[in-house]
């Protein structure tokens, strides 16, 4: 009930309905008003005199000017309801809101208006005018600075919403990029491996040309469905009936999607020890898809910027979180060359950043850094 009820308040079209209704309450109560301090012979104008109140929302300009048309004509027939006066105060606090200088120009001419206005009226005197004429100027200049106000109100929350959609953007647009960055520079990474390696034994070992081959083409058959499967869940569109199983939306990764990982990177040349500690859980899907790519981006760093031929994933179940740990020992410690790197001169820091603010938005803990022993570790801490 209560987020209906937010809703409704913030509806474009309830707002839409409640000023119609303030309007009309306006009209009607500016018409009973003139009834009443009318003379009876002239009741009969109440009518046509409140009609042009209807029109102040398209119009506000052209109604303050009516009804101060309406105080003058009504002082020349006889006819001086101070309701108008009144009327206009409000009419002036509301033009201030939409055409502050028109507003300032109506109050201006109001203020003689109903000078003269007091002046006519059997029984005041000119300093009743006067009085009168001033508390009116003052009426009208708190209407034009709460209008102001107002106005700049709306200005400063308008530019709220502006920086807020701005920002909205940056970070889908950051998001994205780090979905994609994580998906892709993994499966990449594979690709280039096998294929280098393929096209060093393409003549002498056909066998092992054929075998990564195949890797290459489950690697980019997997990667081009996580791709769909990320397209689609981020424009939110229904499954296509063509093809109903190409693309199903469901979740990127998981700790669960681990093992394959690691049997994924052991056709690149990288063997992967999985450690499994504590008692296995479900975790909160954002928890797992950030665990997971944090250990995917690091085996593909390893892949692609170590000479290891091996590294060690430890993954840790807390009572409050769930801990990561990915090390390699460089060339493995044995004064060889090790394996040969994809990328001597190292990556762009990119998969680092986006290691980190995955883990800074999840409120954890993350570490990465090179070891004094050799390699390199990461190792992050996520609540859970």
């Amino acid at each position: 009930m209560e987020e209906l009820l937010q809703r409704l308040s913030t509806s474009k079209r309830v707002t839409w309905l409640m000023s119609q209704v303030a309007v009309l309450a306006t009209t009607c109560f500016y018409a009973l008003m003139l009834v009443w301090t009318m003379p009876a012979s002239r009741t009969g104008l109440f009518f046509v005199l409140a009609l042009p109140v209807l029109l102040v929302r398209r119009l506000p300009a052209a109604v303050f000017a009516a009804v101060l048309g309406e105080a003058v004509l009504g002082d020349i027939f006889g006819a001086r309801p101070s309701i108008v006066f009144v009327l206009l105060v409000a009419l002036g606090g509301y033009l201030a809101v939409r055409r502050p200088k028109a507003a300032a120009v109506g109050s201006v001419a109001a203020v003689p208006a109903a000078f003269v206005n007091v002046t006519h009226t059997p029984g005041q005197t000119v300093s009743d005018a006067v009085q009168f004429a001033g508390g009116l100027a003052l009426c009208f200049a708190v209407a034009w600075v709460v209008g102001g106000v107002y106005r700049k109100r709306c200005e400063y929350l308008e530019a709220l919403d502006e920086q807020r959609a701005a920002r909205a953007v940056l970070t889908e647009r950051l998001r994205i990029a780090r979905e994609l960055h994580d998906s892709v520079a993994h499966s990449i990474g594979i690709i280039t491996v096998l294929s280098g390696a393929a096209a060093r034994v393409v003549e002498t070992k056909p066998e092992q040309t054929r075998q990564a081959l195949t890797g290459i083409e489950t690697t980019s058959r997997e990667t081009l469905l996580e791709l769909q499967r990320m397209l689609g869940a981020l424009r939110r569109a229904e499954p296509d009936d063509a093809m109903p199983q190409a693309a199903p939306l469901a979740p990127a990764g998981s700790l669960a999607d681990v093992p394959r990982l690691a049997e994924r990177t052991a056709d690149a040349g990288v063997r992967v020890q999985v450690t499994w500690r504590g008692e296995q859980r479900p975790l909160p899907p954002e928890i797992e898809l950030s665990a997971f790519r944090i250990i995917q981006e690091s085996v593909t760093n390893v892949v692609r910027h170590s000479g290891a031929r091996t590294c060690r994933v430890a993954v840790g179940y807390e009572p409050k979180g769930v801990t990561i740990e990915v090390v390699d020992d460089g060339d493995d410690g044995l004064g060889g060359q090790g394996r040969r790197r994809l990328s001597a001169a190292g990556g762009s820091g990119f998969g680092l950043l986006g290691m980190r603010e995955r883990v800074t938005l999840l409120s954890g803990q993350f570490s990465a850094g090179r070891r004094p022993e050799g390699g390199f570790r990461v190792t992050a801490r996520l609540p859970a």
